[in-house]
Formats: structure tokens, sequence, C-alpha cells
């Protein structure tokens, strides 16, 4: 028997802010918004590279899900007018909206669809949701308006997984060109992608709710230097400065033309330890270098208070967070013990990998500095954003400071072959196990047991999740304060 599911709300993402009727909205002199991002994404193609920054400029704008993912992590209906799930939730069948056209003009149906997700599936690791793909063991188009898929095991999460920026639908015609000139579904269209890196959509006339947007324009500039987010925004030159570096917040608290949102995240801000490289494959040494950080301290600096100390690969505002920052607390003499437990002789000389990011150039020496107090020299190796998804996102690295964005993605640490190499076969049952559970009680207790395995073995050396923090022009309103996904959907924002 199949039951209709047309929305699910996961509840453990803090409150969203009021929605505003359309009809309330209203134009005023401003009409195109500016808007500023930390990275420069390398590809605008969401399904086949890691970068979420793809995913900040593309989704919801160009590209759509089946699914999609409001701010406070409710699924709603996008490409699919509704679906329904069979009973023992491995058979879910969706109604594609009928009447959605592509950019090129190109009409979506059922076989689009089943095409676009099939190729998703055979990009394998390329694609960052390998593992609800390996899940599917089938996709048909039932008809031209009913794509069916089967799952091998039960998955409470798919039709969230739709909705995420690497589940977009591409046209089969047309997906080769989207990492220089995507064409989707969306309310806007991709126009030009300047020689500073800026990219320019443009709202397109014949989406299928023509009252959707009410931007005409949008324009995305890319700044990590936080000194200069904070110049752009005193000079007036951006309207909204979305995920803005913490140490540019406190820079334009108080500007009377402009206001700071803050709001939750799933990010987990993490030193990744390359398990592959001795003595790095000890526990006892990525216990050491775990307890070596001050994680409160770290925040206060690095982040200007704006996060939350974790101890595991959740965020607090994920489901069955428990705080496991007990397990590897800061204990420096505890942490030189270990090392010599291990029979590591000082200094263990380590090489600490840093994209173009501000927490990460900020909080690198920060890092090295509580590293070298236990005998650990980490020398500092700051890289660009390509450099780093070629040598460290490729396991050419020793440490490396990074912020997972990703909402629920604790399965990475399920693949041997990703870059920081954790290799568990008890940890890999566990995922499997919740995987397959139907009881919710035994799924709640296999997330915790999840979260702690991950701790005792310090598969990484976790810090904080951050408080997002957003910069906007007065009277732009619709701009979200909680980011489940890092997604910016300039459709949703309006002027008043």
């Amino acid at each position: 028997m199949i039951s209709r599911r047309a929305m699910i709300s996961f509840p453990w993402v803090w409150a969203a802010t009021a929605s505003v009727p359309r009809s309330a909205r209203a134009r005023s002199q401003y009409q195109a918004v500016t808007i500023g991002l930390s990275l420069r994404p390398d590809s605008l193609d969401p399904t086949r590279a890691p970068a979420a920054a793809i995913g900040e400029v593309v989704h919801c704008n160009i590209f759509e899900g089946l699914t999609k993912v409001l701010e406070d992590s409710q699924v709603v209906p996008c490409l699919a007018s509704h679906w329904d799930i069979s009973d023992d939730r491995l058979r879910y069948r969706f109604s594609v909206r009928p009447g959605v056209l592509f950019h090129d003009g190109s009409r979506l149906d059922a076989a689009v669809v089943a095409s676009s997700l099939l190729r998703a599936q055979a990009l394998g690791t390329a694609n960052k949701l390998v593992e609800t793909w390996q899940n599917m063991a089938a996709v048909r188009a039932l008809d031209a308006q009913t794509v069916e898929i089967t799952l091998r095991h039960a998955d409470p999460f798919l039709t969230f997984r739709l909705g995420e920026p690497p589940a977009a639908i591409l046209h089969p015609e047309t997906a080769g060109q989207a990492v220089r000139h995507p064409i989707g579904t969306g309310p806007y269209r991709f126009v030009r992608r300047g020689a500073d890196g800026e990219i320019e959509l443009v709202r397109w006339s014949e989406f299928r709710d023509a009252n959707a947007a009410a931007i005409p324009a949008a324009s995305f500039h890319f700044i990590s230097n936080p000194a200069e987010q904070i110049r752009a925004i005193h000079a007036g030159e951006l309207d909204a400065l979305f995920a803005a570096a913490s140490g540019s917040l406190d820079g334009v608290m108080n500007l009377s033309d402009y206001e700071v949102l803050l709001g939750s995240s799933s990010g987990k801000g993490l030193v990744a330890i390359n398990h592959r490289r001795p003595p790095l494959n000890d526990a006892r040494v990525r216990r050491a270098l775990t307890m070596a950080i001050d994680r409160e301290a770290f925040i206060r600096e690095v982040q200007h208070r704006y996060g939350v100390a974790i101890g595991s690969h959740f965020a607090p505002s994920e489901s069955d967070f428990i705080n496991l920052t007990a397990v590897n607390p800061y204990d420096p003499a505890q942490a030189r013990s270990l090392l010599r437990e291990a029979g590591v002789r000082a200094p263990l000389t380590l090489d600490l990998a840093l994209p173009p990011t501000p927490y990460a150039l900020r909080g690198g020496p920060v890092v090295v500095r509580y590293l070298r107090a236990v005998g650990v020299q980490a020398r500092l190796v700051p890289m660009s954003w390509e450099a780093w998804m070629a040598q460290v996102f490729r396991g050419h690295f020793d440490l490396s400071l990074i912020l997972h964005v990703e909402p629920l993605d604790y399965a990475i640490y399920a693949r041997p072959d990703y870059y920081f190499g954790y290799d568990s076969a008890e940890f890999r049952a566990l995922v499997v196990n919740h995987a397959i559970s139907g009881n919710p009680r035994e799924q709640h207790r296999l997330f915790r047991q999840i979260q702690r395995k991950l701790a005792d073995d310090a598969a990484s050396a976790w810090i904080f999740t951050p408080q997002i923090g957003s910069v906007t022009r007065k009277g732009l309103k619709g701009v979200p304060m909680n980011l489940p996904l890092f997604t910016h959907d300039v459709g949703a924002m309006y002027w008043v």
C-alpha cells in the first residue's frame, strides 16, 4: 500500500523567521540585489563537484530539485508536486510537476528526472550524495509524469537529500555544459561570469510562477578577506553578505543602513586528520591532537564567540545531537602523555593545510600555537580553493582546518576512500544498521552510538559549529537566518 506524503518536517533546526505573504511584498527604488559570498565556486554544476560554494549560487536560483528544503528544515514539493511512499518505505513515487520548462525551452518530464538521477548515481564519489545514490536499486519513469525510486533499504532522509544541491535536476542534453553555463528550471537564468569571477543572474520571464520572484536580477561577488568584507559593506557596495566571516560581524553591527541576522547551521569546523599517514593512524595520536586544542578559547578568538563547541561530526541543530566534548577534552598534559605512550618523539612535524577562508586563515595560527604546546610543530600551508581540492581532498595532506557544511553527513566516515581515510568496520556497521532500522527508538540509539564511535576514535579533531551571521541592507526581506543548507534563494527575497 502507498501512503501520501507531500511535506516532511525536521524539528531539530532552530525556529525560522515568520514568512511574509507575497501579497504584502512591495517594490521600491531598489531593483536588483548584489550579494557577497566568502568563497568563489570553481564550477557551476552542483552535481559533480564537492564545493558547497556552488550550491550557494545556483541552487533554488538556476537549478531545482524534486523537493525543496526550507529554512526550518521542512521538506516541501518543488519539481515534484507530491510523492507517495510504500508502507515498507522502499518505494517512492514522485509526481513530476506538469508544464515545467528549462531555460532553453526543453521540457521537464519523468524521463528527464530519471535520467538526471541516474547520471548523478553514475558519477560515483564525484557526487557528494554518493551514499544516497548507492542505496537506489532502481530509478524509472512509469509514465510521462511519474518517477519511481526503489531503495535497497529505508532512508528517513531521502526527501531531504533530494532537496540538496547535488540532487539538482539537469537536462541530459545540457548537463555537460553546467560547469560553465548552467541551464536549469529555476526562477533565474545564468547571464555571465565576469573577469573577476562575479556571477550575474536575471529573472527568467517564462518561469512557471510569474509572481515567484520579485527581484529582477542578482549578482554574486566573492570576498574572502574579512577586512574587505567590512569595507564593501561600509561603502554600500553589497545588499547582502551571506555567511559573513565572524570577524566582519562586529565591524558592521551598528551600521544604520544594515542589519545582522544570526542563526544556526549544520556546519562542523574541524581539523581533518589523514589516517593513512603514520603516526596519525594511531588513535592515541589523534586524541592527543584533539586534546591539545582549547575549543572554547578557539571560538572566542577565531569565531568572535559566534559558535558552539562540538566533539563529534554532528551539529547541535541536527537529529539526536549529544555533546561529546568531554570525550577528548582540552588537556595538554594528557595530550603529551598520549604522544609519549604512542612512541612519538618530540617534536612531531606536520603540515596544516588552510583553505582560503577567514576561519582557516585566522584559526590556523591558533591551532599551531596549541599544538606547539604539546610538542607538535605544525607548518602552515595556505592554499587556494582549487589547490585544496586537488591536494587535500585527494588525500595528500597531514592536517587541514576545514568546515564541513553539509547536514547529517556522518556517512562520509563510512568511506575509507574519503580524503581523511578513516577506516572502521565497526563504524560502517553502525551506519548500515541505522539505515536499515525501521524502529525509531533503535534509530535514536544508533545515532548516539555513531557519534560516540567517531569521538572515541578521534576520527577528526572537532572544534566548533559556527553561528551563521548574514549582513543585509535594511529593506531587503525574505533572507533566512538559519541555513540547514548553504543555499541562497533569491526568489524568496524582496524589497520593502
